[in-house]
């Protein structure tokens, strides 16, 4: 029961990870395609500003909840993967740097370098996870012992590589939206147009990634199993069409673009249960929320200690999104 509960925790926070960090994604992706002038520029960094360091919170507690509750998935999920976790940690290294070097000097040419470098660092990690998670999703080539039997081309398959364009996408519609939130005259009517154009691209790569998945994984065997999993897929639909419908109230169509997030992660999760890590040489050889946890002692204090930290932590976010709720409309916004 234990290994089920922080099975389901492990799933939630990568899905409010992927919902909070991935606007910052998109709208890092967006910006030599929105941003006009060095002022807009400075309103795109702005939009994320107050919101990118703690939206990572998420990343860490979701890495740590796989290293204290499932240590053996994360021995194994971290040396099989290394070559790509790494790229995406340097990748967000690099786009958080960003943040604090663009605006210690005025040049063209220095500011540019730091630009680019936040458009990589957005658009990497966007692409690598929706990679990494389509691999998890298919399976990886793991042995008895734990070891990967394959190489960093091997996670660039058909399938992770059309997992990583949707979730590349996806963040992109979803920062799209945000800019709607937190801009306004010209810039805010450019991210509306984008988030209209980027929606029929999503949709597109959606119906794609859930035929694909029909033939590269097992994930619908648990859907086949227990129907009333189908509303997962179904919230993620619905708030795709909601939030193209709303897309002329900024917050409400954000609200319903993090909901399809959310879905769309827990849709894969919930597939994906109880493997974690599945293997496609060897099925017996695979990783489970049950073959993989700390002991239940573990399990039980480390729930406790969830209980009470985690409400801390979304009343602090929560905070925060309320105090910087305001659109940037003037310099007196424009911390970076």
């Amino acid at each position: 029961m234990l290994e089920t509960i922080w099975f389901v925790l492990w799933g939630v926070l990568w899905a409010v990870y992927f919902m909070l960090d991935g606007f910052d994604f998109g709208v890092g992706t967006l910006m030599p395609f929105l941003a006009k002038d060095e002022n807009e520029r400075r309103v795109l960094y702005n939009a994320q500003g107050p919101f990118w360091d703690g939206n990572e919170v998420w990343l860490i507690t979701a890495g740590g909840v796989t290293f204290a509750a499932f240590p053996t998935t994360y021995a194994v999920m971290f040396s099989s993967l290394y070559s790509a976790l790494m790229l995406i940690l340097f990748a967000l290294i690099l786009r958080g740097v960003t943040f604090e070097f663009r605006g210690k000097a005025e040049g063209t040419a220095w500011r540019g370098l730091w630009d680019a470098c936040h458009f990589i660092g957005s658009a990497a990690p966007a692409l690598l996870f929706g990679v990494a998670f389509a691999n998890i999703f298919a399976g990886i080539p793991i042995d008895a012992d734990g070891v990967y039997q394959g190489t960093l081309l091997t996670l660039l398959n058909p399938y992770g590589l059309l997992g990583g364009a949707f979730f590349l996408v996806m963040f992109m519609y979803h920062g799209a939206l945000w800019l709607t939130v937190k801009t306004s005259g010209d810039l805010e009517r450019r991210a509306r147009t984008a988030a209209s154009g980027l929606w029929v691209a999503l949709l597109l790569l959606a119906v794609a990634f859930l035929v694909y998945t029909w033939f590269a994984t097992n994930l619908y065997a648990n859907y086949l199993a227990h129907p009333l999993l189908w509303l997962i897929p179904a919230l993620a639909v619905a708030g795709l069409v909601l939030s193209r419908l709303s897309i002329g109230s900024p917050w409400k169509a954000w609200g319903l673009s993090c909901l399809t997030v959310v879905a769309c992660t827990l849709f894969g999760v919930a597939g994906l249960f109880p493997n974690m890590l599945p293997s496609s040489i060897d099925p017996a050889a695979s990783l489970t929320a049950f073959n993989s946890s700390s002991s239940p002692l573990t399990l039980k204090i480390m729930l406790g200690v969830a209980l009470v930290m985690v409400p801390v932590v979304i009343v602090y976010q929560a905070w925060v999104y309320k105090h910087f709720s305001h659109k940037i409309t003037d310099d007196q916004h424009l911390a970076y």
